[in-house]
């Protein structure tokens, strides 16, 4: 039993032997492993420390070489690096269709509710415009004023333009009833050329329209005749005025006012019909209408035709108006302010032939039988000028009904 306790116990101490070995030598290949890491570690450590140093060095040096003598307390600046530009996309190309045995589809477009109702409010507005154009049309056809151009036609001799011109602004002004300022027209002319006869037929003519008490008409020789009365003459025309501007208001009409023989109006009662013509605070006195008679101005209406007499018989006379109405602002605004407002109309002198219509018309009215050889006596007892082969009366038609009374 011994021997085989010892047998056994032999050869186990070798084993034991080994064991012990091989783990001294695992611990000490760990341990050069770490150590290994380690001075890889320290080294690495080491070169981060130098280039650190030595790049915090050559900063010192470029601070040192561009910075200035004297110390300030400037942070230092640090170069930053450029902005990274963004990469730009790709286009993406268009899709080509082939040509050949294929077609582009077209997608269905769905009706949509709205265009039914721009429709409609399309032929609301036309509605209402046309609606509105009817208006106007009923507005003016209410004053008659195709009627007043028949009659001016019929009654007014030789001043054509001057009677186009005062239609369409009444016209113009009569298609609506609320406006900005008053109509103010200003009808000037030499003795006999019809001014006072176009006043009579205005008045007559609205009259008839817009009633009586709607409608002025002063003579300035009659309604003021002394200079003595001035003063109660501008306040009677101021009273007036308001009256029938407020009657025409309560109406929805427009009054009209004919002055005739301005030429006699003190400066007194030419400054306060100024004053009403140039009323802005009140809505009433917009909606009027001035129309001014005189001879103011017959001076150089003589001499322009006068003067252009050949050119006015080669067809020009649509101009006269045009070139006549400055030089009559300029010599009117000097007599008063009022005409600054005012429409200018210039009535030209009257030839030989609108003479002879004039007494025609005035013998018919007498019940006398028109005879033109006794027409053509009375005519040529009139003096006239002699401008460019033509003759102008003198005094327009101003003696045809003393002489027609005479027969």
């Amino acid at each position: 039993m011994g021997d085989q306790d010892s047998a056994d116990s032999g050869p186990e101490e070798p084993q034991d032997q080994n064991i012990e070995e091989n783990g001294i030598h695992r611990f000490s290949q760990l341990s050069a492993s770490v150590q290994a890491v380690v001075r890889i570690r320290q080294k690495y450590l080491a070169l981060k420390k130098r280039r650190l140093e030595k790049a915090a060095s050559q900063s010192v040096c470029c601070l040192r070489s561009t910075s200035p003598k004297i110390f300030t307390f400037d942070a230092l600046t640090v170069n930053t690096p450029p902005p990274l530009r963004k990469k730009r996309r790709k286009r993406r190309g268009r899709v080509q269709y082939p040509s050949n045995g294929y077609r582009k589809v077209v997608p269905n477009q769905e009706h949509s509710r709205a265009k039914n109702c721009l429709f409609l409010l399309c032929i609301i507005l036309f509605l209402q415009v046309y609606n509105a154009i009817e208006n106007l049309d009923d507005h003016v056809l209410r004053y008659d004023l195709e009627g007043l151009e028949k009659v001016l036609k019929r009654e007014v001799f030789g001043q054509q333009e001057v009677r186009d011109n005062l239609l369409a602004q009444l016209k113009d002004y009569l298609s609506t009833y609320v406006h900005s300022k008053p109509l103010v027209l200003s009808l000037h002319g030499p003795t006999g050329v019809g001014k006072s006869h176009l006043g009579r037929l205005l008045a007559q003519h609205f009259r008839f329209i817009v009633e009586d008490r709607l409608v002025l008409q002063y003579y300035t020789l009659h309604r003021c005749p002394s200079e003595d009365q001035v003063a109660s003459c501008a306040q009677n025309l101021s009273t007036i005025v308001s009256e029938m501007v407020t009657q025409a208001e309560d109406e929805e009409k427009i009054p009209i006012f004919i002055f005739d023989e301005v030429e006699h109006m003190p400066k007194q009662l030419l400054d306060q019909l100024h004053d009403l013509i140039r009323v802005r605070h009140m809505n009433e006195y917009l909606n009027t209408i001035y129309i001014l008679i005189s001879n103011l101005g017959h001076e150089e209406i003589t001499k322009y035709v006068l003067h252009n007499a050949s050119s006015m018989a080669a067809g020009s006379h649509s101009r006269v108006g045009k070139e006549l109405t400055p030089l009559l602002q300029h010599s009117l605004g000097k007599h008063h302010m009022l005409w600054r407002d005012a429409e200018i109309l210039p009535l030209t002198l009257l030839e030989k032939s609108h003479v002879t219509q004039c007494f025609m018309d005035e013998m018919s009215r007498e019940g006398f039988y028109p005879d033109f050889g006794h027409i053509e006596q009375l005519v040529g007892e009139i003096s006239y000028y002699y401008a460019g082969g033509r003759e102008f009366s003198r005094t327009g038609c101003k003696q045809v009904v003393a002489k027609v009374n005479l027969l």
